[in-house]
């Protein structure tokens, strides 16, 4: 295994870095309320990050949500690319991915996904029907990848369907998708076959992805969080000394560290795999549970050692521990991801004795 990234991987990192941290600003953040950055979402198209993604990888937009994750900006990029570009490039047709991926990529076309299955129904005439109470970035997006019940996956234009605003923990741009006999179109038809499998490989790999790619966005939250706190604790002082001396400080923000070194890793890992064409499914299932278990520590931790400081909700931290919260909440339960990882595991290798 080799997490080095290569020269076009660390490039565009780099560019990711900068304009996350000129843009994602806290008056900006502010600014935008639980809304996106339409400034920030042109600025990062126009650099080409979201079409460079084709390029780059899995791996290569993990390195770039964690600089997204570090500054919590406000723009859609994780859903857009996972459910869009990368969705539509190994799973799309022909006619799919020469009609939305250069839209993709240049940031006019804003896909967000329903995953896992949702309670949504195909009708005799391949229309959806269903309610889904939150997707994030839905006021967004242009298009919606669905899995219905069977677990197909469906592309949906947000203007067949019915949209309405809600707000979730993190300002996530989120809405209520109403679908009602709602015109539809399976991934993968329409103008040639996609390179991934049947509607279940699809399924598999896209749910894996966006395990992946947002376990990547919860690293970098954490160490956006750990490096506040780290900041904070040097330069408050508690009778004269910081408090960053203190032993029960210091154990506190190395655990975090820790934990948040954890999620990167097993993110990296999983990434990895996929751009080199290897099993990844448990791999995701294990970086999505540490995202879920261990960030959930860590944007605790990082808020508790601001003191009274992280109680308030106009402080930067605050936005990372909402962050945190809602990633830990979207990857799904911690307990639930370690159970679907067991079985995974014991029905992998009774698959693998049959074989035999």
């Amino acid at each position: 295994m080799d997490f080095a990234p290569t020269q076009e991987q660390a490039a565009a990192r780099d560019l990711a870095a900068r304009i996350f941290g000129d843009l994602a600003t806290h008056e900006r953040l502010r600014a935008a309320g639980t809304g996106s950055d339409g400034e920030l979402w042109k600025t990062l198209c126009e650099a080409g990050l979201p079409g460079a993604v084709q390029d780059i990888g899995l791996l290569g937009l993990v390195l770039l949500l964690e600089e997204q994750g570090r500054t919590t900006a406000q723009v859609p990029f994780a859903a857009s690319c996972v459910y869009g570009l990368l969705a539509l490039s190994a799973h799309g047709s022909a006619g799919q991915r020469e009609r939305l991926l250069p839209g993709l990529a240049d940031g006019s076309v804003v896909v967000t996904g329903v995953l896992p299955a949702a309670a949504v129904r195909e009708g005799a005439r391949g229309e959806l029907t269903g309610v889904v109470p939150a997707v994030p970035w839905l006021r967004d997006a242009t298009h919606v990848l669905v899995a219905d019940e069977a677990r197909r996956l469906w592309l949906v234009r947000t203007v067949d369907a019915g949209c309405e605003p809600v707000e979730l923990t993190a300002p996530w741009s989120a809405g209520r998708l109403t679908l009602t006999a709602t015109p539809a179109e399976r991934l993968g038809d329409g103008g040639g076959s996609g390179t991934g499998g049947g509607a279940t490989e699809a399924y598999d790999d896209v749910l894996a992805t966006a395990r992946t790619a947002f376990a990547g966005l919860q690293a970098g939250v954490c160490a956006g969080a750990v490096a506040r706190a780290v900041a904070h604790t040097n330069t408050r002082e508690q009778f004269g000394r910081p408090l960053a001396t203190k032993q029960e400080v210091q154990l506190r923000a190395a655990d975090a560290h820790l934990d948040t070194e954890a999620i990167r890793v097993t993110a990296y890992e999983a990434a990895w795999r996929r751009d080199e064409g290897l099993a990844y499914a448990t791999h995701a299932l294990t970086a999505a549970w540490w995202a879920s278990e261990a960030g959930q520590r860590v944007v605790h931790a990082g808020q508790h050692l601001h003191g009274g400081t992280g109680a308030d909700l106009e402080h930067p931290v605050h936005r990372h521990f909402l962050w945190g919260r809602q990633l830990d909440a979207y990857l799904g339960c911690g307990s639930e991801l370690l159970q679907e990882l067991g079985e995974s595991i014991v029905w992998g290798s009774v698959r693998a004795e049959e074989d035999a």
